[in-house]
């Protein structure tokens, strides 16, 4: 039975105080998950409840951490995330460089030492809200995906995410792995005994699989955007080596191909980018905003090939499913629920979702 919103985001808070995160940081925390659940992003949200549990349980996210600032200039600042879940560091960056960008115009801010921090569109979106250009991306803790040729993963999703905003009222919003699906996609076929369509992994001889379990536990690769040579995976290698140099060479934060990088005491080591820009350097107030909402229009107003699935841009299913799940509820899978109210009861937290 799907949950309303508020209860679905109360859960999440409500687990996150009882593995001993501070409440302004749980709040948080609770309402980037939540954000994903809602506009149908379903592979971060709650069902990466699992997974942070694992890694509190095994001392490699710290539930107190607090980020800070290591070194700034007017346009620029690097964060230490503390060795805790990336959610508090990333939206303390992203806020970092809105305030940073409203004053000079622009501005790039670099995170290390955190870990995974949810749908990377949460925060570039925090920079359309504000009338600014956002762009992020992160590195990862999960070594997945092979490079093109290659038959040994030295990669992760590796996802990037720009937003611009729109006179329309909701920015044009773009969030994407660098592979062809997101890891948590084949988690949650995997949670529900599904399988995965054709071309989302590979097994370890490089060959087609549609076991949701052959990347994570059986020597298999996800595969870059593109799935295979002859469809270009080398464009989504590329863009997931770009993800990687800006988020981890520019903050310092462990390479993924760094044989240490999965074995830090705390946290996984990951890096963050984003970056903010005011259409205001370039254009007559509004006019930047205008332009984007007749350039979207002009492309969902393209013929479709069928006349039942017309031409959508970026953000539009997100906006859709936000609606509708805000009106019905959010539902999360029974195998998932079953999980995360173990881990609930495990941490004496309250169980709301009844």
């Amino acid at each position: 039975m799907p949950a309303p919103y508020a209860a679905h985001r109360a859960q999440l808070d409500s687990i996150l105080r009882a593995w001993g995160m501070p409440a302004e940081n749980a709040a948080i925390t609770a309402e980037i998950l939540s954000w994903a659940d809602l506009h149908g992003v379903d592979s971060h949200g709650i069902s990466m409840i699992p997974g942070y549990d694992a890694l509190r349980r095994n001392g490699r996210a710290k539930m107190d951490a607090q980020p800070k600032i290591v070194r700034e200039s007017p346009v620029s600042a690097l964060v230490d995330g503390g060795g805790g879940l990336g959610h508090v560091p990333a939206h303390f960056a992203m806020s970092t460089a809105i305030a940073k960008a409203q004053q000079a115009g622009m501005a790039v801010v670099a995170v290390r030492n955190s870990a995974h921090f949810g749908a990377v569109g949460f925060y570039t979106e925090m920079a359309a809200k504000a009338g600014l250009i956002g762009m992020g991306g992160t590195s990862a803790s999960g070594i997945q995906v092979a490079p093109t040729f290659g038959k040994q993963a030295r990669l992760g999703t590796d996802p990037w995410s720009f937003a611009a905003p729109s006179a329309e009222g909701k920015p044009f919003l773009l969030d994407m792995a660098t592979t062809t699906v997101a890891a948590g996609r084949i988690r949650n076929k995997a949670n529900e005994g599904l399988d995965c369509p054709p071309g989302w992994v590979l097994d370890s001889e490089g060959q087609p699989s549609v076991d949701p379990l052959v990347a994570k536990e059986k020597g298999g690769f996800m595969t870059s955007l593109g799935g295979s040579p002859e469809n270009s995976s080398y464009k989504g290698y590329g863009l997931a080596a770009m993800v990687n140099i800006l988020s981890s060479c520019l903050s310092g934060a462990t390479l993924i191909t760094d044989p240490a990088h999965t074995k830090k005491p705390q946290g996984m080591d990951i890096g963050h980018f984003f970056m903010v820009i005011d259409p205001g350097l370039f254009r007559e107030e509004g006019a930047f905003e205008a332009d984007v909402a007749r350039f979207c229009g002009d492309l969902r107003a393209t013929t479709p090939v069928d006349p039942a699935q017309p031409v959508m841009v970026a953000g539009d299913p997100q906006w859709k499913n936000a609606e509708r799940r805000m009106r019905e509820g959010i539902p999360v899978g029974p195998g998932l629920l079953r999980q995360v109210r173990q881990i609930a009861q495990a941490s004496a937290a309250e169980w709301v979702l009844d």
